[in-house]
């Protein structure tokens, strides 16, 4: 969706949808006590957060923070789907604990779906790391998400709460669940790319090197294009990190 489609929505008619955040974590305790606030801070009707099982004292961080929220089988596919039913909200937000946004972009999400042809849709992505490389990189992902409508979990997937559930929520996939699942949402009607960056961390290009993680990144999607397993794909991807 443009920026001038969206002005055209009247913005009025958006609070009617409620809206339900879910944070899927797996030992992060020090990235969610940094966050914990901001994301109660964005105001959503309902917030979640769903732990895998961490072993850092994660559980403890949040039986005392006083959020909502709950333990899952670990794999994000299965805390994102355990997490949507403990809501019921009419819009489920699934956000990665180390991708930023604002309650204005909240606001965008509700205004968008105004649009009842919508079914979805994600944000561009702005990369935290100041390096020139990932302005190029950002650009890559956002034109390619654009064009084929495939996003991934750092752009703040967002849904219908009525079309996830008639899909049968994210695919049992230990990796690329967020590749499967936009890819399944694009065929039940209309994906909005709404042009506003969220900022997500690029820690994992600043740990393992930027050609390197590019690389990695490229060589999982191609394979999962030729049709190996994801079980084998997430493999590759837990010894690179």
């Amino acid at each position: 969706m443009k920026l001038d489609d969206l002005k055209s929505i009247n913005r009025l008619e958006a609070p009617h949808y409620s809206l339900a955040i879910v944070v899927p974590v797996f030992n992060e305790r020090p990235t969610l006590r940094d966050r914990l606030q901001d994301f109660i801070a964005l105001g959503a009707d309902e917030l979640v957060i769903v732990d895998g099982g961490s072993s850092d004292g994660t559980a403890a961080l949040l039986s005392e923070s006083g959020v909502q929220w709950l333990t899952s089988d670990l794999g994000r596919a299965a805390q994102m789907n355990a997490g949507s039913k403990a809501v019921s909200s009419d819009i489920l937000v699934f956000i990665h604990i180390d991708t930023i946004i604002s309650e204005g972009d909240l606001l965008l999400i509700k205004s968008s779906l105004v649009d009842s042809s919508l079914v979805g849709g994600r944000f561009d992505v702005q990369l935290s790391g100041g390096h020139w490389a990932f302005r190029v990189i950002e650009w890559m992902i956002n034109v390619r998400s654009r064009l084929t409508k495939i996003n991934t979990g750092d752009q703040v997937q967002f849904v219908r709460r009525h079309v996830f559930e008639s899909m049968g929520g994210f695919a049992a996939m230990p990796l690329l669940e967020d590749v499967e699942f936009s890819k399944r949402l694009k065929r039940e009607g209309r994906v909005a790319c709404l042009p506003q960056q969220v900022m997500t961390s690029s820690r994992r290009w600043e740990k393992h090197g930027i050609a390197s993680t590019v690389w990695l990144m490229w060589k999982i999607r191609w394979l999962y294009w030729l049709g190996v397993a994801p079980e084998k794909l997430a493999t590759l991807y837990r010894d690179a990190r």
